[in-house]
């Protein structure tokens, strides 16, 4: 005789098994615990890919959230929930602070060479997605860094971070 368990896996009180539970989930492990709570909340929109059946994009009030990267898993922030992170969740380890000379330029959609780098968190690794902010605490992009922490402050030449879309595209 056979018994079929339903073995639903918990993270926080949080069942798995659901799409938002998983998101929630991803932002956590990305960005640091407490993240996914705070950045998805109850009234989101989880739209599945047409074709794998899938989470692809997480919507809330009509915009773009973040998308889930069919390659690795993972979280690509919009300008929206960058902006939401930097000003609610300042103990999220995804920041890199660029010198503000070079603001436009990179709020413009431009590349963040390691020379600009001013400040890092010391999670980051290279392939991380982080959130670019100038000085003053000013979100001006969301990119994928190329370098880790240790290479951007060491660095003088390079790209630290390439820009997905800049503030001022948005």
């Amino acid at each position: 005789m056979f018994i079929l368990v339903e073995n639903k896996k918990q993270i926080d009180g949080e069942n798995v098994e659901n799409e938002l539970g998983k998101v929630r989930a991803i932002a956590d492990y990305q960005f640091r615990k407490g993240v996914g709570t705070k950045l998805f909340p109850e009234n989101i929109e989880i739209q599945l890919s047409p074709r794998t059946g899938r989470i692809r994009f997480i919507n809330l009030d009509g915009e773009r959230l973040a998308t889930l990267r069919p390659t690795d898993g993972l979280l690509s922030l919009s300008i929206k929930a960058a902006k939401f992170i930097a000003e609610n969740l300042p103990f999220a380890k995804c920041f890199v602070t660029v010198q503000n000379d070079v603001s436009k330029f990179i709020a413009d959609g431009g590349d963040v060479f390691a020379v600009h780098v001013v400040k890092v968190d010391d999670e980051i690794r290279a392939k991380d997605e982080v959130i670019v902010k100038d000085e003053a605490g000013n979100v001006l992009a969301v990119g994928r860094a190329l370098l880790s922490s240790v290479e951007m402050t060491a660095f003088k030449t390079g790209v630290a971070v390439k820009v997905r879309h800049g503030s001022k595209k948005s």
